[in-house]
C-alpha cells in the first residue's frame, strides 16, 4: 500500500468475485484493490475512501484501468497499457516490475528467472519481496511469478495463493494435482 496522500482519483469495478478498485495520482496508477474479498461496490468505495480520502472522483486513467480489469476478470485477454506512478518504487523494484510486466498472459516465470533477466542472478529472494510489495496486481502481473519447482510460494493479493491459482488457471496455465505449474506444458516457460 502506498502513501495515502498520493491518491487523487478512483474507480470501482465489478466482477463475479466481488468489487475491486483502482486509485491514481496525477502521475499515474497508484494501487489496485482486487475483488476477491467479495465486497460490494459501496464496501469497496468505503475501503478506498478510508485509505485515500482525497480520491473521491474518477478520471480517464482510473476509468480505463477499471474497465480493463473488469474485462480481464470476465475472462478476456487484455493488454494493460496503463500509466503507472513509479515514484514510490526503488530502482530494483522498477527493474523487477518492468521484467514481470513482460510476462505474457498465460505464461509464468520463476523468481530466479526474473532475477536472471534483470542481471541479478542471486536476487530471487529480492524479486519475491518486490512481488509481495507490488501495489498493482494484475497490472504488474506478479501472479505469473512462481517458485523454482512451479509452486505457489505466496500471493499478497486478496485471497492469497487460492487467488493466484485461480488467476493462472483463468489464463490457461495448467497446474498439477498439488497446485504447481506443470513443467514442459503451455503456460510454463522452458528453462
Amino acid at each position: 500500500m502506498r502513501k495515502q496522500e498520493s491518491g487523487e482519483y478512483r474507480s470501482i469495478f465489478v466482477t463475479e468475485f466481488g468489487s475491486g478498485a483502482v486509485v491514481a495520482s496525477a502521475e499515474g496508477l497508484v494501487e489496485v484493490f482486487l475483488p476477491f474479498a467479495g465486497n460490494s461496490p459501496a464496501e469497496m468505495a468505503e475501503r478506498v475512501g478510508e485509505l485515500y480520502p482525497s480520491a473521491v472522483r474518477e478520471n480517464p486513467l482510473t476509468m480505463k484501468a477499471a474497465g480493463l480489469l473488469q474485462r480481464y476478470f470476465a475472462g478476456e485477454k487484455v493488454t494493460f497499457d496503463i500509466k503507472i506512478d513509479r515514484r514510490g518504487f526503488t530502482p530494483f523494484q522498477q527493474a523487477v516490475y518492468a521484467e514481470v510486466s513482460k510476462i505474457p498472459y498465460g505464461m509464468v516465470k520463476t523468481y530466479g528467472e526474473v532475477a536472471g533477466a534483470i542481471g541479478r542472478q542471486r536476487a530471487a529472494r529480492g524479486v519475491g519481496t518486490s512481488m509481495a510489495r507490488n501495489p498493482l496486481p494484475i497490472i504488474i502481473p506478479c501472479h505469473r511469478v512462481v517458485g523454482g519447482a512451479g509452486d505457489m510460494t505466496g500471493y499478497s493479493g486478496a485471497g492469497g495463493i487460492v487467488s493466484k491459482r485461480l488467476l493462472l488457471t483463468m489464463e490457461g496455465v495448467v497446474l498439477d494435482d498439488c497446485g504447481r505449474v506443470k513443467p514442459s506444458v503451455p503456460g510454463r516457460n522452458d528453462r
